[in-house]
């Protein structure tokens, strides 16, 4: 969504930065700052405060914590890399099976309740806000919308959450209790029947790129009834709804692209094949003083996968500015991906390169050579403007895209039938690959190697109970590891209680 607005009102930092329980976040004095209870005023009033809830999606690729590098790290595809040991404790545990209450970085419950509420806030603001009901209606059905998609985020990673609908006093966060799994899940998915049902079907790519459509209320409808297990045939309903005809073009304009590089071109944002994007840009001018606080809108994961003290020598050398060299790929993934069409847009093989004399860099941390090559930035994307550049690559991500959907629905049609086949090869046909008898198998097959690198695949494993086996070697135990543990402050003087096995 176009960043336009800023809105800053005390309760979304005083209250609302999570369910927290950290007093330093109740005694701020909202000295000069934009009172809740005086705003939203207006329509213009109304849309800061919708803009402050799409905010939130930046964590999918902003700041250190962010979602993609996270999940990245605590896969089999790659290791957490980076300059040493404990450069970033709650990614260096996540990869290696360490992590616990006090290294978790809180980010990743806190960002999420912190857009719920700002959600919370809005949605109890409009009926009263004087302004025509076209928009009370769509920006309740987006906050909706988002509402569900953060929700979604923290019940996969945490499991057992709070399950909150309405703002909160300061006094009140103390005693909130945890929900049952299955009625979160039943709230997500009311939001985005309520959301889709009042949606745009499209929206204007050069106002408002970004935005919840219908369609991509719709595929995160899909991919919710599909984590759960047991809703397969309400996940193939809506995704063959997002989907349409495979390898065509969707009711929605969706459409595979005819060339998989394209998708990795940062130019190329908001294309056919976009459902659910994540918008980063380098007018913010984003710098060390507010970085991973909110307020930043470059894409961190860009300087974070890039190789330390990289230097080209020969003609062959790509133009990259240096990184911090996480999220490495493991040999196995190499070797797995090797013979890929993919493999060049995915895979950076730096190793070879230094061999051959063409570059050198600083090997990471547990350096493999091979880098995330769909978000490495190139020297062309770095930026010379305001701010510091590390902070301020412009590369959008997806957070849902039409070959993860095409892949989903296939899956929860059961990987048979003559649909599911359809679906796997045209995935496998836009790379020039032939037809490969549908399965469970070679769906998840083809995720990995389709969707490597963006954040899925550790999600993929839990969720197909392939995590044991494939993570065991990295310290993964069954009937732990599959939920990440609540952080410590979170449990301070409050009612939640620490998900098992990490007490």
């Amino acid at each position: 969504m176009k960043h336009k607005f800023k809105l800053v009102i005390v309760s979304a930092f005083s209250i609302g930065l999570a369910v927290s329980c950290s007093s330093d976040f109740l005694e701020v004095e909202p000295k000069g700052l934009a009172l809740e209870s005086n705003y939203y005023q207006n329509a213009d009033e109304a849309y800061a405060g919708l803009v402050a809830v799409y905010d939130v999606m930046r964590k999918n690729s902003g700041g250190f914590e962010n979602m993609i590098t996270m999940f990245n790290a605590g896969s089999d595809d790659h290791v957490a890399g980076g300059g040493g040991a404990t450069d970033g404790v709650g990614i260096q545990s996540f990869s290696n099976y360490t992590l616990d209450s006090n290294t978790i970085p809180a980010s990743f419950w806190n960002d999420y309740y912190q857009g719920i509420f700002r959600a919370n806030v809005l949605l109890s603001k409009i009926p009263n806000i004087p302004m025509g009901d076209d928009l009370k209606v769509r920006f309740t059905a987006e906050s909706k919308a988002l509402r569900a998609y953060y929700y979604f985020n923290l019940v996969r990673m945490f499991k057992n959450i709070p399950l909150i609908l309405n703002p909160l006093s300061p006094t009140e966060i103390y005693s909130i209790p945890q929900a049952n799994p299955a009625d979160v899940y039943a709230q997500i998915e009311q939001d985005l029947i309520d959301a889709i049902a009042d949606l745009p079907a499209t929206v204007s790519l050069s106002t408002e790129a970004g935005r919840f459509t219908k369609g991509s209320a719709q595929a995160l409808l899909g991919k919710v009834y599909l984590y759960q297990g047991g809703k397969n045939a309400l996940a193939a309903e809506q995704l063959q709804e997002v989907n349409g005809t495979p390898g065509g073009t969707s009711q929605y304009g969706y459409k595979l692209l005819d060339n998989f590089n394209d998708l990795w071109v940062v130019t190329n944002k908001f294309n056919t094949e976009s459902i659910l994007e994540v918008t980063h840009t380098s007018q913010g001018n984003s710098y060390w003083g507010i970085w991973g606080g909110g307020q930043d809108e470059g894409n961190t994961v860009n300087v974070m996968v890039g190789p330390r003290g990289y230097t080209a020598i020969g003609s062959t050398a790509p133009a990259l500015p240096s990184g911090w060299s996480f999220n490495v790929f493991t040999q196995d993934f190499y070797d797995f991906m090797a013979d890929d069409p993919r493999f060049g847009a995915t895979v950076l093989d730096l190793k070879a390169l230094k061999l051959a004399g063409e570059v050198d860099y600083i090997g990471g941390y547990e350096d493999t050579g091979y880098f995330l090559n769909k978000f490495l930035p190139r020297q062309a994307d770095a930026h010379t403007g305001a701010g510091d550049a590390v902070l301020n690559y412009k590369q959008n991500t997806y957070a849902i895209r039409l070959a993860d959907t095409y892949l989903m629905e296939a899956e929860a049609l059961g990987g048979s039938g003559t649909r599911a086949q359809a679906l796997l090869d045209a995935v496998r046909s836009r790379v020039g690959l032939p037809s490969v008898p549908v399965s469970m198998t070679t769906i998840m097959d083809e995720r990995r190697r389709e969707l490597a690198g963006e954040g899925h695949r550790w999600f993929d494993l839990v969720r197909t109970g392939q995590a044991a086996s494939k993570l065991a070697s990295r310290g993964f135990v069954a009937g732990k590891h599959e939920i990440l543990p609540i952080p410590f402050k979170e449990l301070e003087n409050t009612l939640l209680v620490q998900n098992p096995s990490y007490n």
